[in-house]
């Protein structure tokens, strides 16, 4: 009777659904998306409910950008023919990692329109709906229900633990629910609750000072990110001076089934 009465007054607890790993085919890269629960996040003194979610551990790096964006994926012959030149981006002027470092770096420089392009390639290479993250998703993700650090130095890449670029990704401790680089490194595109055809990035970057970090961090995007990009209208692809921006995935729980 009392180890029935025990196992009756224990809590039933449901296991978190599993974070999953995509390999692209026939190229040795992978991308790790972290289960982030339903919830709920203040945004701007407004309370938002956040549906359950799946998040990329990291930004997108140029590891896995490079396959788009040099199109890996394509046979010699494609390539040469221009074969899907509409949806993937031509090479920027000048180096495009701006020297800061390539593998295991985040791709960086990345305009907001490329972002979304990349997330419909990605989506037809894995058949899920990638795309980037709401802000209330990212800020909600950012913070992990958990109290926030009172120093960044060993959660985040900003001015006193770089050295005037982005680092390698994961080079500092993950937040609560084992997410790297949500503060600092590089910034991050998010969709505007306001206006989800606005984006503006999150988090800060590699430049900024401490004390200004945080998840409610938000930077809307500036003429001056691309200065020197001589194109009219300016290039959707790039930004010839936001060597600072950066993004990551999401993906909707609902659209994920890990049994197929």
């Amino acid at each position: 009777m009392i180890a029935a009465y025990i196992a009756l007054a224990l809590p039933i607890v449901t296991p978190m659904p599993e974070s999953y790993t995509e390999r692209l085919p026939d190229h040795l890269v992978e991308f790790k998306m972290i289960y982030v629960p339903a919830g709920k996040v203040n945004i701007r003194g407004k309370e938002v409910e956040v549906k359950a979610f799946y998040i990329s551990e990291t930004e997108v790096t140029w590891d896995l950008y490079d396959v788009y964006y040099l199109r890996l994926d394509m046979t010699p012959e494609q390539r040469e023919a221009n074969h899907d030149a509409a949806s993937r981006p031509s090479r920027p002027y000048g180096a495009v990692d701006r020297g800061y470092g390539h593998k295991g770096y985040p791709a960086i420089g990345v305009a907001a329109p490329a972002s979304e392009v990349f997330c419909k390639w990605l989506e037809g290479k894995f058949n899920r709906p990638y795309r980037i993250p709401n802000e209330a998703e990212w800020e909600y993700a950012a913070r992990a229900n958990a109290p926030l650090p009172e120093k960044w130095d060993e959660y985040a890449v900003f001015w006193d633990t770089s050295e005037d670029k982005t680092e390698a990704v994961k080079s500092k401790k993950p937040n609560a629910w084992g997410l790297f680089d949500m503060i600092g490194n590089a910034s991050e595109w998010v969709k505007s609750l306001d206006d989800p055809s606005v984006m503006t990035t999150a988090g800060g970057h590699f430049n900024y000072e401490g004390p200004d970090l945080g998840p409610s961090l938000r930077e809307p995007y500036t003429i001056k990110w691309q200065d020197r990009d001589p194109q009219v209208p300016k290039s959707r692809w790039w930004l010839s001076d936001g060597p600072q921006v950066g993004f990551r995935i999401v993906v909707s729980a609902d659209q994920v089934n890990l049994e197929q």
